[in-house]
């Protein structure tokens, strides 16, 4: 996730998935030539993985540059695309498997995943517009007249001189760090949304996958043939893609867009909900009713899952906060289904599982829906402050004394001073030469 981040701030999102999507081709291919297990970790999980990775980020990345009016109708239809194949995927795997074989499979979807790059040529970048050079050399003439300006005013107003060692490595210093958040902007832990919508994610992803993994086992468990379980996850399927745009489209209304993050948080409560009331689902009915709720739950999600993070941050630093979401929530994700497992092995029952998902993301929801209203509070409360703060006369009083207070101050600093008011006004009048 970082990585990808990375990249996609450093060469855009074209190249990226293109990339991506050539390493998901040769890693499946490669699994077709797999004599060990070992092998196959190292070619499907790990090759095909970042390959997945270098997809995902820049294509949600590349609709906020594209979109901003209806953003949540873009980020909801594109979305839909992941349910869609969900409903072909199982159905197709086995009819690969029973013509080609395994081996067959496997160079058959490389094949199918290489479109990726198909998909990544058509990512045409937005470039933005770039002033003449004359312009150009002007502002850096210009710029480089007021920095040798300050520093040589920094130099005569300092009352004792600074080693320029120490001066060396604080440059090299600051220099290291702004490189590091040129591609990955750390800032962001500084941000009040970014942090409530972290530490609720968190949490959410504690139960966000498991009852996917276990809604066919737990089918089973209860007496429902194969072939009928493994609907359940069609059914859930149908409904997620149907979802997904429609909450775009209900996202992207007058009324939701302006407290988006509400409609978030009650999604992820009202999919905690679904799971609580799982376990009341004795037969192959409930179940089907259960999967229904939850696809639309689902979809209501991930629908929303990166449109609101936008909403907090912005297109412009979306792309860094997509990939340090990632380093935090992967601990959660990768947790989450090992330990809804250990709970079915210890208690012999799936319905602890679902309880636990089901209180985990309750919580998430509510903590969110908490924060998020005293974030919105906050917002409003510095809003109006700044506006006081322009419609404030007395204010702007105040800094023009300050600032005459100053002038006069330099004034009376002696002759000392003269020279460098001299030469800058002979800059001054340089610059406005050029």
């Amino acid at each position: 996730g970082p990585i990808s981040s990375i990249l996609v701030n450093r060469y855009g999102s074209r190249p990226v998935v293109i990339f991506g999507g050539l390493l998901c081709g040769i890693g499946m291919v490669s699994a077709a030539f797999c004599t060990s297990i070992l092998q196959l970790y190292i070619c499907v999980g790990f090759i095909t993985g970042f390959g997945l990775a270098l997809n995902l980020q820049p294509s949600v990345i590349i609709i906020g540059k594209y979109f901003l009016k209806r953003r949540p109708i873009a980020n909801g239809l594109a979305m839909a695309g992941s349910p869609v194949m969900l409903c072909t995927l199982a159905p197709l795997n086995q009819f690969l498997f029973d013509n080609f074989g395994w081996r067959g499979s496997f160079l058959i979807l490389g094949a199918i995943l290489l479109n990726c790059c198909v998909a990544g040529a058509l990512f045409r970048p937005i470039a933005a517009a770039t002033p003449s050079v004359k312009t150009q050399v002007t502002e850096e003439g210009k710029d480089t007249l007021k920095e040798k300006v300050t520093e040589d005013a920094i130099e005569m107003s300092s009352p004792t001189n600074v080693p320029m060692e120490s001066k060396t490595e604080e440059e090299g210093g600051k220099d290291c760090c702004d490189k590091i958040n040129r591609y990955l902007d750390f800032s962001l832990f500084k941000h009040r949304g970014f942090l409530i919508y972290l530490i609720g994610n968190v949490l959410m992803f504690l139960g966000f996958f498991a009852p996917i993994v276990f809604l066919a086992p737990y089918a089973k468990h209860i007496g429902i043939d194969e072939y009928s379980a493994a609907f359940l996850l069609s059914i859930l399927a149908i409904v997620d893609m149907i979802a997904r745009p429609t909450t775009g489209i209900i996202a992207n209304s007058k009324w939701v867009r302006p407290r988006i993050q509400y409609f978030f948080s009650f999604s992820i409560a009202f999919n905690g909900t679904c799971h609580l009331l799982c376990p009341l689902a004795s037969g192959y009915t409930g179940l089907v009713v259960y999967s229904i709720f939850f696809g639309l739950a689902f979809g209501m999600v991930c629908a929303m899952l990166f449109e609101t993070l936008m909403d907090l941050v912005g297109a412009a630093r979306f792309t860094s906060a997509v990939g340090l979401v990632t380093i935090a929530e992967c601990c959660t994700i990768l947790l989450g289904p090992p330990i809804g497992g250990t709970l079915i092995d210890t208690f012999g029952d799936y319905k602890y599982m679902f309880i636990k998902c089901g209180a985990v993301m309750v919580l998430a929801g509510t903590f969110l829906f908490i924060m998020n209203y005293y974030n919105y509070r906050m917002l409003a409360k510095e809003e109006k402050e700044r506006k006081a703060k322009e419609e404030n006369p007395k204010s702007v009083r105040t800094e023009n004394e300050g600032r005459n207070n100053w002038n006069k101050e330099t004034a009376q600093d002696g002759p000392e001073l003269e020279p460098l008011r001299e030469e800058q006004e002979g800059l001054k009048k340089e610059v406005n030469g050029t």
